[in-house]
């Protein structure tokens, strides 16, 4: 399970592996995975600037530019983030006991038929 998080999209959760659709921001989305028996996973889906946004300068003028800075909506975020888990070492194996062992008694063989 992964929890997305930033000003914009506020706090989102995802069931790994899934696919989310967030609206374009300004604001880089922390991103945070766990699962038992793994560390906890971190890593940033940063919000980039779409190369298209010049365009707006002629068409927009300045001011249109601006306002698409202020809402983010001149920026992008990647297609997909991986974020790296390692296992934790025995976690979930039976835990070695450190009571007395018990005694077991030994099963005779069978007799051989008369």
């Amino acid at each position: 399970m992964c929890t997305l998080s930033s000003p914009a999209v506020g706090t989102r959760a995802v069931q790994t592996p899934g696919t989310i659709v967030l609206p374009k921001s300004k604001h880089d989305v922390a991103v945070s995975c766990v699962k038992q028996c793994y560390t906890t996973g971190v890593g940033v889906l940063a919000s980039e600037t779409e190369i298209m946004t010049a365009g707006n300068v002629p068409f927009g003028g300045v001011i249109g530019l601006g306002i698409d800075a202020a809402s983010g909506a001149m920026n992008k975020y990647q297609p997909g983030v991986e974020i790296a888990m390692s296992p934790i070492p025995n976690c979930g194996a039976p835990k070695k006991g450190r009571g007395v062992p018990m005694a077991s008694t030994p099963v005779p063989p069978p007799e051989p038929p008369s």
